[in-house]
């Protein structure tokens, strides 16, 4: 019992373990059963470990130095179950990724600059390399500041996140199915991989408004049940093969804007409704939006710029640079805060 190193920080509006990959084993099955057992995996309250007893809480993320020098670092990143004894890596996590420049300095593996910091960050699920940028007056790590995210309470330095070749980042292709639009089901859904796989459909087709509070949707079984098949079914032609056992596709329904946003949205992992939204998943649900003749595309309302994406906890702004029908960059602004940094101990 002599534990592991660990530093957990929310990244986004969600919060991991972050850990060094030498200091856990090298073994993915031991690895994976350490990593349960220090989340409190599974156990829907997660009560004898680390885990925050939600998705969006229970992730890992895994820091090594960079495999070849087209990038600093490498960002492994691990979606635990919380409930279920499941470990997976069939997607990233745009969210932690807004803690990991920060702990690679901390860590050692970058140097820190005398008042900003820039990590070229490889994602090992993906294959494609994200620029983080963020604040280190006097060559150290500094996470205050007075930039607010929806979803998070109070302020903190912004993280700048540039994403780049994110097309196709797990299906191979921006359109895995080689339509902007399909019927799975009876439903028209646009299934798009912009860094994030997910499925867009019309709230008002699965027979909700789209404004429905996280409560009111998690009460909802039926909805659940119509949400998972939908998504099983769209993995199919997403070449996903079976995913009853994946957090991926992701499906997030829209509806038109209510609060001064661009589209309101209300995404489900997998069909657990997220209290917000992911990065990445934002990323690809923008992109699906600006498609023409993606479902849900008219609801769409935004000039140049930004899209701001309304959620059940604020708004998230999104900014995608096309080059005639490819995706150039897509860029979010995040905050990361350090809350912790020790030894964690695992269950027995």
């Amino acid at each position: 019992m002599t534990g592991v190193r660990c530093m957990l920080l929310r990244g986004g509006t969600s919060k991991g373990a972050y850990f060094l990959a030498e200091d856990l084993p090298t073994d993915p099955q031991t690895r994976d059963d350490l990593l349960m057992r220090i989340m409190g995996t599974p156990d829907p309250r997660q009560i004898d470990g680390v885990g925050g007893a939600q998705p969006v809480t229970s992730k890992v993320a895994i820091v090594s130095a960079a495999s070849d020098p087209g990038h600093d670092i490498d960002y492994l990143f691990l979606q635990l179950g919380v409930e279920e004894p499941t470990v997976s890596d069939r997607q990233t996590c745009g969210n932690l990724l807004a803690g990991v420049g920060q702990f690679a300095v901390e860590r050692g593996l970058v140097p820190a600059g005398e008042d900003r910091t820039t990590v070229r960050v490889r994602l090992v699920n993906t294959g494609t390399v994200a620029v983080s940028t963020f604040a280190t007056p006097g060559g150290e790590v500094d996470y205050r500041g007075d930039t607010a995210i929806s979803g998070v309470p109070g302020t903190a330095a912004p993280v700048e996140l540039d994403f780049t070749e994110t097309e196709g980042s797990v299906c191979g292709s921006l359109l895995p199915t080689g339509a902007v639009r399909d019927n799975v089901g009876g439903i028209e859904v646009s299934c798009v991989d912009n860094g994030m796989p997910v499925v867009v459909a019309r709230a008002g087709d699965l027979g909700i408004t789209g404004y429905e509070s996280v409560e009111e949707l998690s009460a909802d079984t039926a909805l659940a049940e119509r949400i998972d098949a939908l998504r099983v079914e769209a993995g199919k032609l997403m070449g996903l093969g079976d995913v009853r056992g994946s957090s991926v596709p992701k499906t997030t329904l829209v509806a038109a804007p209510r609060d001064g946003g661009a589209i309101c949205t209300r995404t489900f992992i997998p069909v657990k409704p997220h209290p917000s939204i992911g990065v990445l998943g934002g990323v690809s649900v923008v992109t699906a939006l600006l498609l023409d003749g993606a479902v849900g595309s008219e609801l769409l309302e935004t000039d140049r710029g930004p899209v701001r994406i309304e959620h059940p906890s604020g708004q998230l702004a999104v900014a995608i640079e096309f080059e005639g029908s490819r995706v150039r960059r897509s860029t979010v602004i995040r905050t990361a805060r350090k809350l912790f940094d020790g030894t964690v101990f695992p269950r027995p």
